[in-house]
């Protein structure tokens, strides 16, 4: 029997409502940031344009042929909020012209859909943010001179590593109103919105307390891990043969425990150490100075934490994938059913 064709319609969704709004959130969104941007060409509303757009906090000096370098502040907050736009339009971007055409072509299910969807709008953050990352440590010698991670706190940042940090808070915002756009199921709201919430609050703390020189260390450290987590997940989802899945997620378990435990040691050498021995001790929030033992031992505390309960995940997620291999391998003996003994005819 043939199924009859389903009916289709043309018809678009009611101007700012529920569906209209999930299907043009880009256009919407980059329509907002369109206006920010026509501020800056009119004089009435230049300068409240030019909060939302440029970088603040200059601590440069009027010396002909500097560089303009720059501290946190609290202007920082209305430049996050535009970058999260943007991010929004650029996920939009990712996902429609780049995962939606490779996901028609591998015809995968809802469940290897989401999966791809996610890992690959990170694999592509975790890329970026990583090579500019390694660029910024190279241009401030950080690598191999680690000792400039704490001779000269608290160090301005120059504009590409300000936008950098900036851009990493402006993302995890953007994830907040992604739960909506992507129509996240209700059930898994909290736990990622939660997550989001805490990687935008374990990157503020550093960056308001000027620690940007380790928190860039720890970021591409992070990233790497979870970008090599993410490529396996991706290529769980479209190897159906098993060919490199397995060896990247080894890879990946492997990465990730080194990344954590480099973490904990720069942590302990730069807030237990480096910072102990300088002499700007004590607290100047004027000139971004934040070096006391309590802050510092605060600091290092959570990072610990962190890193031991990421840790402690990735040991607990190998292993339970481990005894599910395990079950999956281990044959099934079937049970025989007792042989019954025929009745012998009588003679």
């Amino acid at each position: 029997m043939v199924k009859p064709p389903r009916k289709t319609t043309n018809k678009n969704p009611p101007i700012l409502s529920h569906e209209f709004v999930l299907q043009n959130h880009a256009d919407i969104v980059s329509c907002v940031a369109m206006a920010f941007v026509i501020g800056l060409m009119t004089q009435p509303t230049l300068p409240i344009a030019s909060i939302f757009i440029t970088l603040h906090h200059n601590v440069t000096g009027e010396q002909p042929g500097e560089l303009p370098t720059y501290l946190p502040g609290f202007k920082d907050g209305a430049v996050v909020f535009f970058y999260s736009l943007i991010c929004i339009i650029v996920h939009a971007i990712i996902q429609e012209y780049i995962l939606d055409k490779v996901s028609k072509r591998l015809h995968l299910s809802k469940s290897k859909l989401a999966v791809f969807s996610t890992s690959g709008q990170l694999f592509a953050f975790y890329t970026v943010s990583t090579i500019w990352g390694l660029d910024i440590v190279l241009k401030e010698h950080l690598v191999p001179d680690i000792a400039r991670i704490w001779s000269e706190y608290p160090a301005p940042m120059y504009f590409m590593f300000k936008m950098y940090l900036l851009v990493q808070l402006a993302y995890s915002l953007h994830e907040l109103p992604e739960l909506y756009f992507q129509r996240v199921k209700r059930e898994e709201w909290f736990n990622k919105a939660l997550y989001s919430m805490a990687s935008l609050v374990l990157v503020a703390i550093p960056y308001i307390l000027n620690l940007n020189r380790l928190l860039v260390l720890l970021l591409i450290l992070h990233h790497s891990a979870e970008w090599m987590y993410h490529l396996a997940q991706l290529l769980q989802t479209v190897d159906k043969e098993e060919k490199f899945s397995k060896v990247t997620r080894l890879s990946s378990t492997a990465l990730q425990i080194i990344a954590r435990l480099g973490s904990i040691i720069l942590a302990v050498l730069t807030l237990w150490y480096g910072l102990a021995l300088q002499e700007n001790q004590g607290l100047d929030i004027k000139s971004g100075n934040f070096n006391t033992p309590t802050i510092r031992f605060a600091v290092l505390s959570g990072i610990i934490l962190l890193q031991m309960y990421l840790i402690f995940r990735v040991i607990s997620l190998e292993i339970s994938r481990s005894k599910e291999n395990a079950a999956v391998v281990q044959p099934i003996t079937k049970v025989k059913a007792p042989k019954k003994d025929k009745p012998k005819k009588s003679k």
